[in-house]
């Protein structure tokens, strides 16, 4: 296809990267927005008929390894009310963990569950927390590697993204502070969102913060 008709196929939404493993045939829609490329987590479902189909490890394979951005799309009382980027540190094993929960390469996936809490609402240190993919109330979110312990940095700004608990029953869950803390500096902070806080804000000021949910997630493609 020429650039062009890329680009057409692409804003049709009939780009679908598509997956066969232990879990199933599986496909990733591929979409584009304020001209970046998407890759949205793996669904358990076939692409569209007529859909342009690519091997989901070729997508994969061309991430920057560098650096990684992935994407919560978050909502609540029907309808989705934005998208979150978060820079996210590869080299760590939180950062990788955090980006095949993005992806749903491992068969589980942030997408379909609800923030769990906000705590010390109204402060400087008040953070939403997130990121149990296995029963959505806070019990679980086990950790898809088997080591999370890493060279990490402390940080103390709004939009820290932060590790929540240091048991692997619960090690896939997650905090992202709203407000910056700068008389405090919290360690294991493996990613910073990029763009979209005020996202993160608007979902800490809603009424039940369980009724907020991942609609959507995934990565950011460089290529």
């Amino acid at each position: 296809m020429t650039e062009g008709v890329k680009r057409q196929v692409l804003e049709a939404g009939r780009v679908y990267a598509v997956h066969q493993d232990q879990h199933g045939l599986r496909s990733s829609r591929i979409t584009t927005q304020d001209g970046r490329l998407y890759l949205h987590t793996l669904q358990s479902q076939p692409a569209p008929l007529h859909a342009h189909t690519i091997q989901f490890t070729d997508v994969v394979g061309a991430l920057d390894c560098s650096s990684t951005l992935v994407f919560l799309d978050l909502g609540w009382a029907g309808s989705t009310r934005g998208r979150v980027h978060i820079r996210l540190s590869p080299d760590t094993p939180l950062g990788r963990q955090f980006t095949l929960l993005c992806t749903g390469q491992r068969g589980h996936t942030y997408a379909n569950t609800n923030l769990l809490e906000v705590c010390n609402k109204g402060s400087e240190r008040e953070y939403v927390l997130g990121g149990d993919y296995q029963y959505n109330d806070g019990r679980g979110g086990a950790s898809l590697l088997p080591d999370l312990q890493g060279d990490y940095r402390g940080s103390g700004s709004a939009g820290d993204v932060r590790w929540c608990y240091d048991d692997d029953a619960r090690g896939a869950q997650f905090i992202i502070f709203t407000r910056d803390h700068r008389s405090l500096s919290f360690p294991v902070v493996f990613g910073q969102v990029e763009s979209g806080l005020e996202v993160v804000k608007a979902a800490a000021n809603h009424s039940n913060i369980r009724e907020v949910t991942v609609v959507d997630c995934g990565v950011v493609l460089t290529i």
